[in-house]
């Protein structure tokens, strides 16, 4: 019983995810996004876009990845990627974080979602990069969406947007052009 009590416990405690904020609005809205509804949107984004993919993947393996991805995040906050006083790759913060929250969980399922968010962090692999690439093109769909978005908000420059997204290409070539396509024809109207 000890086993179903630490995976409920584990549960409860991601629930924490769903009250984590990020800067990006969801879709044609105001209303920010948090983590849990952003892991999701990664999720559904893996399932229909994994075919453009460079390569082939393990769309399981990408799926566990973008689901727990941000879960650190109920330690160690959401940092806008854009942000230029604290450093978007905390991920000694984060490794901490996730080895408390992962530890709930009996050992080798513990180990096995550490394993695959230090695959994610490390972005060497299809799997990560591919997950890099949905992580990276949300957010460029929602501040399309919003007419520029927190990009405008922050005074984001287009080369900023480009350097900061360009995963995009490593996991997708094909979602990298039409990123491109979207993010020239926003930054021409703004």
């Amino acid at each position: 019983m000890s086993r179903l009590l630490q995976q409920i416990q584990f549960i409860k405690e991601i629930d924490k995810l769903k009250y984590i904020q990020r800067k990006t609005r969801l879709f044609n809205s105001d209303r920010h996004e948090n983590d849990a509804e952003h892991s999701w949107h990664l999720a559904m984004m893996t399932l229909v876009l994994a075919e453009h993919s460079n390569v082939a993947i393990d769309v399981l393996k990408v799926l566990k990845m973008v689901l727990i991805h941000d879960i650190v995040e109920i330690d160690s906050g959401d940092i806008f990627i854009f942000d230029t006083s604290k450093n978007h790759e905390n991920t000694q913060e984060e490794l901490q974080a996730a080895k408390r929250i992962f530890g709930i969980l009996p050992d080798e399922l513990a180990n096995e979602l550490i394993t695959l968010w230090i695959e994610f962090e490390k972005g060497a692999t299809n799997e990560a990069k591919f997950a890099k690439a949905m992580d990276r093109f949300e957010p460029i769909l929602q501040n399309i969406s919003n007419n520029g978005g927190t990009w405008k908000e922050y005074k984001v420059s287009k080369e900023k947007v480009l350097e900061k997204t360009a995963p995009v290409a490593v996991g997708s070539k094909a979602i990298w052009e039409y990123s491109l396509h979207e993010i020239g024809g926003l930054f021409n109207k703004l």
